[in-house]
């Protein structure tokens, strides 16, 4: 399953970069929490774009049959949340990525890099 795990995380990473996502980063979050195995983090300039990037990815994971657990966040919303339980996918503006600033919320999680 982690494989899998991983594996998803990049699907959505690549996914994102693809559509012109923008400082994307994949978290390890194994070693630091429970909640997940990976966070993949995304940036979109608009709301408009936030919410297309989002769009993408769960059509490619819904394509690679990864099931969606939940969608938090809509249309013209600055931060969609994309839960598949083992891969959390967090696509913000901007602004309100400063602001959360999850890298640094969870700086102990190793940076995986994409495509390897």
């Amino acid at each position: 399953m982690p494989e899998d795990t991983r594996k998803w995380a990049e699907l959505a990473a690549k996914t994102a970069l693809e559509r012109k996502g923008e400082n994307v980063v994949v978290l390890d979050m194994r070693q630091v929490t429970l909640v997940a195995d990976y966070f993949v983090i995304v940036s979109g300039h608009t709301v408009i774009q936030v919410a297309a990037l989002a769009d993408h990815i769960e059509e490619a994971l819904r394509v690679a049959q990864v099931p969606l657990l939940q969608r938090v966040g809509g249309d013209k919303a600055h931060w969609v949340l994309l839960d598949y339980g083992a891969v959390v996918v967090h696509i913000f503006t901007d602004e309100e990525r400063r602001y959360y600033d999850l890298e640094r919320l969870w700086g102990d999680a190793e940076i995986v890099p994409i495509g390897e």
